[in-house]
């Protein structure tokens, strides 16, 4: 996950239905600086790692949750005329809405992915340099110390720097990353594929396992919290019907998707061959240093970890400051963006301490959750016409699938803490009841279920809605269904259609913010 905040001043582009082929440019470049992250790298490499020769299903998968879905994420918002996560999410209900809203910032903030940002600069770089002496903690504690002040100097004090550092170092990292992979790939290793047999849940499960890691990203919760920015700029370009925005941002963000996709499978075969050479690892970014010390030295691992570093560090400044501005937004009267930035920054660097494992272990049940609810309200915000983005069909359909992601937040926790609770045989009971939970999925029953029954009900009370307008209309006596001499009936006043069925939505938004989620 990447956070980018570049916007684009055309107020006055008169009104029109494409985009032309510089504007679609300038769209996928800021869809594939928002997805395309440095940390992200180290999911792939891992999946490719342990998946070995059942990589190819298991990449899938991951492309799936990874890349397909952020672009919908997108153009979910686009189709639902929502100007931000919490104005999405509160088509189910408010309460609902701020739920969701908070739950999601603290995930891409400060409970995972902001310390994942500093772990994975330390686990991929410094870690690999300093003297294997025992005091490893102590020297993640003193890199977090720097990085955190430092991403905190930046939160306070907007500048041109970073920015200026993102525009040159991504062009850099790129360039680095394709030497490092081209060298990796055709470097001749003997038996680079030979001995490559899957572990654990790759074994029989490798499609979905993939799939499950793609979460990890944490892409598709990014695309409904920033996609915004994106949606935004297209409607400044003079886009402004709701499914040509959609059009255009699924189109624009095509090319710029498939050449993450491209990466991805290169880095996952990278993965592969990695086990000629080294067993796997506890986590992708001790195995993207092996691969870089291997094949490019210590100069090589040296540059990977300068620009994975600064990359990071950019990441952080930018979900520290969106982070900030939403939770100051989100709650008025509470703390101030200063105040928020600093509990941020603090909380982030506790659980940086924790180390890249940790992090990832126990993000995973947490997305387990979230994602569910994610995938569930992008495909309702996609559907939305067709039961005219009725709340009670969102709140049947994400209550059905929340229960259910219950069930897969607390299948997904780790073994000791699960056996501690005393959890395994109620999940065994529910596992047993749940269609799809051995694959992680639990909640694609339960969510059909509940789109059915809201669904239901919609109908039902749209018709009651209708026999009592009706009712109305005539009257004890049938008067009211007699027009006057002037052609007027006296119940039409008693019926502004326009209430019941005009659709609202602003056409044009200001300068993209990522602050102006609420």
């Amino acid at each position: 996950m990447s956070v980018t905040t570049q916007s684009v001043s055309t107020d006055s582009a008169p009104k029109k239905r494409n985009l032309t082929i510089i504007e679609s440019a300038y769209v996928a470049v800021m869809l594939f600086g928002m997805f395309f992250g440095a940390g992200n790298l180290i999911f792939p490499v891992f999946l490719g790692a342990n998946a070995g020769n059942n990589s190819a299903p298991a990449a899938i998968g991951f492309i799936v949750t990874g890349v397909g879905l952020p672009l919908l994420g997108v153009t979910a918002l686009a189709m639902s005329r929502a100007n931000g996560l919490f104005e999405l999410s509160s088509k189910a209900s408010k309460k609902y809405g701020m739920f969701f809203t908070c739950v999601l910032y603290l995930t891409i903030g400060p409970f995972f992915a902001i310390p994942r940002c500093a772990t994975t600069s330390y686990t991929v770089g410094l870690e690999r340099i300093i003297p294997q002496d025992g005091n490893g903690q102590l020297y993640l504690f003193l890199f977090s110390v720097v990085f955190f002040a430092l991403a905190f100097f930046f939160a306070m004090k907007p500048s041109g720097i970073l920015t200026w550092v993102g525009k040159v170092l991504t062009p850099i990292f790129l360039v680095f990353l394709a030497v490092l992979v081209f060298t990796a790939l055709f470097s001749p290793i003997s038996g680079a594929s030979s001995d490559a047999a899957p572990i654990g849940n790759y074994v029989n499960k490798s499609f979905f396992t993939g799939f499950l890691d793609g979460y990890n990203t944490m892409d598709a919760l990014a695309s409904l919290a920033f996609g915004i920015v994106v949606v935004s700029t297209i409607r400044q370009f003079g886009v402004k019907d709701p499914k040509d925005v959609a059009v255009n941002t699924a189109r624009s963000g095509f090319f710029s998707c498939l050449l993450m996709a491209l990466i991805y499978v290169a880095i996952v075969v990278v993965g592969v061959r990695s086990r000629a050479l080294f067993p796997p690892a506890e986590n992708g970014g001790v195995t993207l240093a092996q691969v870089a010390r291997y094949h490019l030295g210590n100069v090589g691992l040296f540059v990977l970890a300068a620009t994975v570093t600064l990359a990071c560090l950019k990441t952080a400044v930018g979900l520290i400051v969106s982070c900030s501005e939403t939770f100051s937004k989100l709650f008025p009267k509470g703390p101030s963006y200063r105040v928020w930035s600093v509990l941020i920054t603090l909380v982030s660097f506790g659980l940086a301490n924790f180390g890249l494992s940790a992090i990832i272990e126990y993000a995973v049940p947490v997305l387990m959750f979230l994602y569910p609810l994610s995938i569930v309200l992008i495909l309702l915000a996609l559907c939305g016409r067709l039961f005219g983005n009725s709340k009670v069909v969102y709140a049947w359909t994400l209550g059905f699938t929340g229960v259910a992601a219950v069930f897969d937040f607390l299948n997904s926790l780790p073994s000791a803490l699960r056996n501690a609770l005393h959890m395994n045989d109620m999940l065994l009971v529910a596992q047993n009841w749940l269609p799809f939970s051995e694959f992680g999925m639990a909640w694609v029953c339960p969510a059909a279920v509940g789109f059915v029954v809201g669904y239901v009900r919609m109908v039902l009370c749209d018709n009651k809605g209708m026999e009592e307008v009706a009712r109305v209309a005539a009257g004890p006596d049938l008067e009211g269904s007699v027009a006057n001499s002037d052609g007027y009936s006296s119940s039409d006043a008693d019926f502004d259609e326009s209430d019941a069925f005009a659709v609202s939505a602003k056409s044009t938004v200001d300068e993209p913010n990522f602050g102006n989620q609420s």
